[in-house]
């Protein structure tokens, strides 16, 4: 979102009233999403890519933290964090060093009958401070913090340019809401609680408008700073309204005390955080969990580590779609028989097959019928040479998908080209939604059947039809 809103910055250069705009349209775009209920859709990301993102979110957290622990700037990557750890090491402070010890120490060691009353990060937080103030130790600190409130700023929009402010508040109103919606189940995963994401987006948009007003940039749920509120033992929204007051009385004038903050300090607190939010209970279970949800998992872990946490989630989610359609696929099972064998008709069946030498055959389709399934049931098609009569019996099929119908409609042109007649068993609201997308332009009305038994009866009376026949009509009499 930083970088989309310097972009903005750029696009619009001595015109912040446009950049307000782009803001503003941010905020608004995410309430209109949220009204319109599109949050439930963070309900389908899998468990193993909400693990994977979170056990890249601790890993980046440790490592962003290492150069802090050593006396050292922050770094801007994970990677570069490990190449530059060498280095940082050799010429390492130990006073910066002895409070990120001292901090680690503090919030690991200190009892949870203790902590549920003062929350170890913040004697933590306490203790450091006023070793390294009373030592007048030569550490890095947070620095001085603006001490005044912003002034009312108002958008601006040019016809010219509406077109790129659109474009750059639909990108930042989508990547908030990814954001946002992401940490919720992060949030979610530890809490053991369940959030309302379309309520989560109208907040974060109504957030994002007022902060566009006062001239400040647009924000997302913070990942980190969430998890480091619930291991704190912040789990209502009192811990989110005592957050905001804190940061308003920081500007109102209590800047100076935080601004003697070791960063070593706040490095060991996060350290504890990234060790925290790691999913031990998937990775306890690494030897006997599916491989496949294993693979999204580190797959999502190394994306979120080593290139970008939105894109992580973007690939964990479209390898996880992947991997349900080869189940799914897996689960439709598409048989050829002569005729359809059960346990009242299989005598009969058994003297059919006999009496027309295999010139009747039934295609018999279960379970979901989709774009996964379409290539099996094309190979099944491939040797039909020598048949009549072809029925497709869809009703075990729960559904079918546009690919499928299209699939489908392939094959029957193509049999009926090789003058082979094709009768189709479905349900009525099966019949109604493949004539909507245009099936009816392979196969008649009068091809359509409702019934097992029906279908097969009117496949018998189609090849008794065509074996009377001369032989010079016969393929008239099936085409």
């Amino acid at each position: 979102m930083t970088i989309v809103a310097a972009s903005a910055v750029i696009a619009f250069p001595g015109n912040p009233q446009c950049v307000v705009a782009v803001f503003l349209i941010a905020g608004l775009l995410q309430v209109i999403l949220g009204a319109a209920k599109m949050g439930t859709f963070v309900r389908f990301i899998p468990y193993p890519v909400v693990s994977g993102f979170m056990n890249g979110i601790g890993v980046i957290i440790i490592l962003l933290q290492l150069h802090p622990l050593l006396g050292h700037p922050s770094v801007s990557s994970p990677l570069s964090a490990v190449l530059s750890l060498g280095e940082a090491v050799r010429h390492f402070q130990w006073q910066a060093f002895a409070l990120g010890g001292l901090t680690m120490a503090i919030v690991f060691m200190v009892p949870a009958r203790i902590s549920r009353v003062v929350p170890s990060p913040l004697i933590a937080l306490v203790a450091g401070t006023a070793l390294a103030w009373g030592q007048h130790w030569d550490v890095a600190t947070i620095g001085a913090i603006p001490s005044s409130l912003p002034r009312l700023s108002m958008p601006g929009l040019e016809v010219s340019q509406l077109g790129r402010i659109f474009g750059l508040g639909l990108a930042l109103a989508a990547l908030g809401c990814i954001d946002s919606l992401l940490t919720s189940v992060v949030a979610d995963s530890l809490t053991r609680k369940k959030h309302n994401s379309n309520r989560e987006l109208v907040g974060q948009g109504i957030g994002n408008m007022a902060a566009a007003l006062l001239g400040g940039l647009p924000g997302a749920g913070a990942t980190m700073r969430t998890v480091v509120n619930i291991k704190a033992g912040g789990t209502t929204r009192v811990s989110g309204v005592i957050h905001a007051a804190l940061l308003l009385s920081i500007l109102m004038g209590i800047g100076p005390l935080a601004s003697h903050i070791p960063m070593a300090v706040l490095a060991g607190i996060l350290v504890k955080v990234g060790v925290d939010i790691i999913d031990y209970r998937l990775l306890s279970l690494a030897s006997r969990a599916p491989r496949a949800d294993f693979l999204v998992m580190v797959v999502v872990f190394g994306v979120t580590v080593f290139v970008d946490l939105i894109v992580a989630v973007g690939v964990g989610v479209t390898l996880a779609a992947v991997m349900v359609a080869v189940r799914t696929a897996r689960q439709c099972s598409v048989s050829i028989t002569e005729v359809e064998a059960n346990s009242v008709d299989q005598r009969a069946e058994e003297a059919i097959q006999l009496e027309t030498e295999y010139r009747i055959q039934v295609v018999t389709i279960r379970g979901p019928f989709f774009f996964g399934t379409t290539a099996n049931m094309q190979d099944k098609f491939a040797a039909m040479l020598g048949t009549k009569v072809v029925v497709v019996n869809c009703l075990d099929v729960p559904f079918m998908d546009i690919s499928a119908v299209f699939a489908l409609g392939e094959i029957v042109e193509k049999l009926q080209a090789a003058g082979i007649r094709v009768l189709l068993a479905v349900r009525s609201d099966q019949r109604e939604s493949l004539e909507k997308l245009g099936m009816g332009k392979y196969i008649a009305r009068k091809d359509y059947y409702d019934s097992h038994e029906s279908v097969l009866a009117a496949a018998r009376k189609l090849l008794r039809q065509a074996l009377s026949a001369p032989a010079s009509i016969q393929a008239g009499a099936v085409s």
